[in-house]
């Protein structure tokens, strides 16, 4: 709880430690059930929110917070707990991060507008300053990023979920099954009616009008987050079994963080993937 709580507030000032927060609350659920998950949840929105009156002057961040962050994490935790499947977490993640972008477009008209609006005032720095990019430049791709603003909202926010979720488990099978997160990381594989709805939303996405194009991308950019994550695994498993595993798995995940491009090749590997079976095509016996 003190953790949970007090790092909920410390991640105001650097949000990654967000993670470490719900990992936390994930770690209690994951080995004590979902009773004692939930016990600590509540009563670190009541720390954090006697923390935010007596720092802050308000208590709604609190409740914000575990609404938006330790709510999903202990729904997640709980599936992953009975279900003992990584992927199906993950798969559920996705699925409030989708529910989530269908509630934005289902209470806002034009959420491009909102967005529009938010990202203007964030570059207001960058347009009084002394740039080399031109300003028309710069209006035009806050307003083309704006269409999709909702869906990097969305998986933004089901990566941290995830992260912290993963961290948990992780600290779980350290103290109960050393190794046991890496091998159920590895063998991350999406269920074929999840990617089959994927691929026809990437076909309705190309093929329909501007409008409901957009929304589809912007479901399609949380849907990728299962992908990444398959992905990652794939290809973690491909360079482990290599000559050059020791530097290349580390180059891997240093690539990622570092060249957001390479994200679309490891989305297409955790797609192919689940027809594929690439793990098996890269193994070195060629089984």
């Amino acid at each position: 709880m003190t953790v949970a709580s007090s790092l909920a507030l410390l991640s105001l000032l650097f949000p990654p430690i967000s993670i470490v927060s719900s990992a936390s609350l994930a770690l209690v659920t994951l080995r004590r059930g979902a009773g004692e998950g939930m016990y600590v949840l509540l009563c670190s929105c009541l720390a954090a929110g006697v923390l935010s009156l007596l720092l802050l002057g308000n208590y709604q961040y609190s409740l914000m917070y575990g609404l938006a962050f330790w709510l999903p994490v202990w729904l997640i935790s709980i599936v992953l707990r009975e279900g003992r499947h990584l992927v199906v977490a993950i798969e559920i993640a996705v699925l409030l991060g989708v529910a989530a972008v269908f509630s934005i477009y289902s209470f806002q008209e034009h959420p491009a507008q909102f967005w529009r609006q938010i990202l203007e005032f964030m570059i207001q720095p960058m347009l009084s300053g002394q740039t080399d990019v031109a300003v028309a430049q710069i209006h035009q791709s806050a307003d083309t990023l704006a269409h999709y603003m909702t869906g990097v909202a969305a998986a933004g926010s089901v990566c941290g979920l995830l992260l912290g979720l993963f961290l948990a488990r992780w600290w779980q099978a350290a103290l109960y099954n050393p190794g046991g997160f890496r091998s159920e990381f590895l063998a991350l594989r999406a269920h074929m009616p999840f990617t089959l709805v994927t691929l026809a939303l990437i076909a309705v996405a190309w093929l329909s009008p501007e409008s409901i194009a957009e929304f589809c991308w912007n479901v399609l950019l949380v849907a990728f987050v299962l992908y990444v994550f398959v992905g990652t695994a794939v290809l973690h498993s491909a360079f482990a079994t290599s000559k050059g595993g020791r530097f290349m798995v580390p180059f891997l995940y240093i690539t990622l963080m570092l060249v957001p491009h390479v994200t679309a090749v490891v989305i297409l590997c955790g797609l192919s993937d689940t027809w594929l079976d690439l793990r098996n095509k890269f193994k070195p016996n060629g089984a």
